[in-house]
């Protein structure tokens, strides 16, 4: 006789965002294996609504105080429980009935959810890099202290965690993040000075939000994965590398000591390592579109471009610095893409933002939550002082 399957029980912070709408797909079509107890929205009152209408959680949370009682009234005869505000968010994923948290907020708000849903011993299939760029080592030893997997749900991490299934007790000799090089890859840092915001949303490979999009055309998106993947796989500095791929077929790779490698293949689709994630140890069968080899008759691989792309090198200098140095980095260009995102600043100028920053903010070894918090509160306050300063821009 089969055994009846227990099916998951799932919070998704950041439901009408791209991670967590395409979370939900997948959860449509593996209805036997996810219920969805708890989601989370910032300000998209009218998509939670609809997504609670579907899905009847326990409970949904609007970060937006001001959409309350439109989501109140309008969940209110399915008795679905509403809260609004960050604090709620917190609170809300320590539920009892949570088993799996996918933490799919985009930027630093990210981090306390994940904070609070480690303290309550949830399970975490982590969306939200920014977490780990900006406290990696305190989410990791808590992560620890409390038994907490984290599982990565960014295609690259995936991969490497794909990779490493089955060899945990083999040393890493490195591992190798791959990167699309987005839509501007092989332009000079002189064409780069025209970009538009236009031109930046339209990625050649995957359907991301707008921050993360962004990200991937600067590269900066690619120096942020470089440093959660130190902290997600226990690695040093040294042993990331980041290689260009336009293809987007090879996730990312890993090497161990005798010089093998493995690497994680398939079509750029999202929803196949949040599946991962949130199913992990099972593969779940799909019904999803499979990679052929005859349409892909090559790999290309090439270096990136630091000069064209500069806010790549200032990450992995953060990572190498440490501290609170990717915290800087992420608040700067948390600032910098918001301005290019309403057409403020330029292109080059989101790096230019980020270097600022980097070389003027004080720097602190081993900071703790609340000097990361302070950190990143005068980070950006500095940022945005900078930006409105007419002697800043030449």
């Amino acid at each position: 006789m089969a055994t009846e399957i227990e099916p998951k029980r799932i919070a998704i912070l950041g439901s009408t965002g791209s991670i967590g709408t395409q979370a939900l797909d997948m959860i449509r079509d593996q209805s036997a294996h996810f219920t969805v107890e708890l989601l989370t929205a910032g300000k998209n009152a009218e998509l939670l609504i609809a997504q609670a209408k579907e899905f009847n959680p326990n409970a949904v949370v609007i970060g937006d105080e001001s959409r309350y009682a439109e989501v109140r009234d309008a969940l209110f005869p399915l008795g679905v429980k509403v809260f609004a505000g960050a604090a709620a968010i917190e609170q809300a994923v320590q539920m009892d009935g949570i088993d799996t948290v996918l933490t799919a907020m985009v930027g630093y708000a990210g981090m306390r959810p994940t904070m609070a849903a480690i303290e309550a011993g949830k399970l975490i299939a982590l969306a939200n890099k920014e977490t780990l760029v900006v406290a990696g080592e305190l989410v990791t030893k808590r992560a620890r202290e409390k038994a907490v997997n984290i599982y990565p749900v960014d295609s690259e991490h995936s991969a490497i965690f794909q990779c490493l299934a089955g060899e945990w007790d083999n040393p890493i000799e490195k591992i190798v993040l791959t990167a699309s090089g987005g839509p501007f890859r092989g332009w000079t840092r002189e064409k780069l000075a025209t970009v538009t915001k236009t031109q930046a949303l339209k990625h050649p490979n995957w359907d991301m939000g707008a921050k993360i999009t962004i990200d991937s055309a600067s590269l900066m998106n690619k120096g942020l994965e470089a440093i959660e993947a130190k902290w997600l796989f226990n690695l040093k500095p040294e042993q990331v590398e980041i290689i260009v791929h336009p293809q987007s077929i090879i996730h990312s790779l890993v090497q161990f000591r005798d010089g093998s490698m493995k690497a994680q293949l398939g079509l750029p689709d999202m929803k196949l390592p949040i599946q991962y994630a949130l199913a992990y140890p099972q593969r779940l069968a799909t019904n999803w579109p499979r990679f052929d080899f005859t349409k892909y008759p090559s790999f290309t691989f090439e270096p990136p471009d630091l000069e064209a792309f500069p806010n790549l090198g200032l990450a992995l200098e953060a990572m190498k610095r440490g501290g609170n140095a990717p915290c800087v980095l992420n608040a700067a260009n948390e600032v910098a893409v918001e301005a290019f995102l309403q057409e403020r600043i330029g292109f080059h100028e989101m790096s230019d933002m980020v270097a600022d920053r980097l070389a003027k903010a004080t720097f602190v070894a081993s900071p703790t939550l609340d000097e990361l918090e302070a950190s990143d509160t005068e980070t950006r306050r500095a940022a945005h002082e900078t930006m409105n300063s007419p002697q800043w821009r030449s």
